[in-house]
């Protein structure tokens, strides 16, 4: 069975900075991906970053420069490190594995498996 779970989230203010954690179990970090995706409340879930089983990561434009995606093989975990929040990052933060051997892993609509979300909320 594969399980992937977050943690990390919670409240802070506008320029701090958050460190999300997905545990994964039960899933071969080989040609594949993880992802952190973002769901806002009355926004469609999209991508934030991925970083694919070749190192290759990929970050959505209103990240760059403040957010960085790392994993941990040894610990079967993958990071996502939040710096200078906005307001807008606010968001429920779930984390996904692909299986697939995939260029892009932009499109949630390519992974197989998803935690149950940790929630982000940035005050102004």
């Amino acid at each position: 069975e594969v399980k992937l779970v977050e943690s990390g989230g919670g409240l802070v203010q506008a320029g701090g900075s958050l460190r999300l954690s997905c545990a994964f179990s039960g899933f071969t970090f080989y040609d594949s991906a993880l992802g952190w995706f973002r769901q806002a409340p009355g926004k469609e879930r999209e991508v934030v970053s991925y970083i694919s089983s070749l190192s290759h990561t990929y970050y959505r434009d209103s990240v760059k420069g403040r957010f960085t995606i790392s994993t941990d093989n040894a610990k079967n975990s993958v990071y996502l490190q939040m710096n200078s929040l906005k307001p807008e990052d606010t968001a429920i933060y779930y984390c996904a594995g692909s299986v697939k051997a995939l260029r892009d892993y932009s499109d949630s609509r390519d992974y197989d498996y998803w935690g149950q979300g940790t929630e982000v909320t940035v005050s102004s």
